[in-house]
């Protein structure tokens, strides 16, 4: 059944919340699973829709997965087959990280080119080009990627591309070499603490890495990995929404098993817009309204995150000077620009860069979500309009944050799911 958020704005938030665990992290670590026929247990595996659809290929593969209380999943993937068909991945870009995982447990696979969420060309060819420089044949034939690694051997790999190095790509490089002879050499790795994360889990596996948060990482083929446990580290990207909605409504709101580490950049541009921001060992918080005009610019990992990109253009919003936003990783990702005018802001946007004129009051306003972050930043800017906003399209907001308008809602968010048909019908999409 489609459902719709309605807010009603002007509610301060103010509290404490526990970060979930990172999508980010737990879709390429569940593809892992597949490369031992041992136990994997993971905890801390937050409870989104890109989640299950992620356990339902890996049963299709031939995994038993079990999911016994919340956050723990179980996989246990004695004999998998290497096809994946595109009925599958279809849903889900962060699917395309199962290749790395079937190329080093089964050194053949056979997987449809996945989908995703509409954010702009998001081209394969860097993992495509890793494999063939393990020595893998690689074909590309009516939307089917095949696989041979029969021949694959250790090698030097560089993830460089156009907008910077590759996170899924690194990912399935580095899954691909942990059973692949020789040593392998990944240069312009990405430096995200989800692939670190993955490394970590990897290596409680038996795989033998090195470098992982550097942008060179080394792996040395090891014949076979055996099963783990591992806990998933914590979202970084919802602790930053959160910390937005909390400035958004010059609330205060601290989120606990936050790694501050892991949001440098994005702290530093909180702090330069005249957000108060307090931070210790496993929390972040923060508090207190934007007061000044600051340029974004996303980029990789240690970068300000493009993941966040939407969530700070709707916080400029309120400061009453002029913004630039700029994005390198994904240039076409402006599509909540149009949505966020409706509620009466004033953004241009000129190819990569958008400029945002803030200081003018919101409204609330009938808009529908494009993407995952897109949706986030919606309800972010109903949270400071006046009035009621309903937010449409609300599937792509439950791909990567769990029960979002409860916890909103706990911090002191007027917000609530209903079915799609509640909307009035002079604003309901058609």
């Amino acid at each position: 059944m489609l459902q719709v958020a309605r807010i009603i704005g002007g509610q301060t938030l103010r509290g404490t919340i526990q970060a979930a665990g990172s999508k980010n992290s737990s879709l390429p670590i569940l593809a892992a699973s597949l490369l031992t026929s041992g136990k994997v247990t993971l905890h801390g595996v937050p409870d989104l829709s890109d989640v299950r659809f992620m356990a339902e290929i890996l049963r299709h593969q031939g995994a038993e997965v079990s999911n016994p209380k919340p956050g723990t999943w179980i996989i246990c993937a004695q004999e998998i087959t290497h096809r994946t068909p595109y009925d599958l991945v279809r849903k889900m870009r962060a699917s395309i990280c199962l290749l790395g995982a079937l190329v080093g447990r089964l050194r053949h696979a056979e997987m449809a080119i996945p989908g995703g969420c509409v954010i702009g060309p998001r081209p394969i060819d860097l993992h495509l080009r890793g494999l063939e420089a393990l020595g893998c044949e690689v074909k590309l034939e009516g939307g089917v990627i095949f696989v041979d690694a029969t021949n694959a051997q250790g090698t030097t790999i560089n993830m460089a591309g156009p907008m910077g190095s590759t996170v899924t790509g690194t990912a399935n490089m580095v899954m691909a070499a942990t059973t692949t002879p020789g040593i392998t050499r990944i240069e312009t790795a990405a430096c995200e603490p989800e692939v670190g994360d993955l490394c970590t889990m990897l290596s409680k596996m038996g795989a033998k890495i090195r470098g992982h948060g550097t942008a060179t990482i080394e792996v040395e083929g090891v014949a076979a990995l055996h099963g783990c446990e591992h806990s998933v580290i914590t979202d970084r990207i919802e602790v930053g929404t959160y910390l937005v909605a909390g400035a958004i409504t010059n609330g205060d709101v601290t989120v606990a098993g936050a790694n501050p580490a892991h949001l440098t950049a994005f702290l530093n541009k909180l702090q330069e817009a005249g957000v108060h921001v307090e931070t210790g060992p496993d929390f972040i918080r923060a508090y207190g309204l934007p007061q000044h005009r600051v340029e974004i610019i996303t980029e990789p990992y240690p970068g300000f995150p493009t993941d966040l990109q939407a969530q700070f253009m709707a916080l400029q919003l309120l400061v009453p000077d002029r913004s630039v936003l700029t994005e390198k990783v994904y240039p076409h990702r402006f599509m909540h620009a149009a949505e966020l005018q409706r509620m009466g802001a004033d953004i241009l946007v000129e190819g990569a860069t958008a400029t945002v004129q803030g200081g003018r009051p919101l409204s609330g306003a009938p808009v529908m979500a494009s993407d995952l972050r897109a949706s986030a930043a919606l309800i972010l800017a109903a949270l400071a309009a006046k009035g009621e906003t309903w937010v449409q399209r609300l599937y792509h907001l439950d791909r990567g944050y769990e029960r979002f308008e409860e916890r909103l809602t706990q911090l002191g968010a007027q917000i609530e799911r209903l079915p799609a048909d509640a909307m009035p019908k002079d604003i309901r999409e058609d």
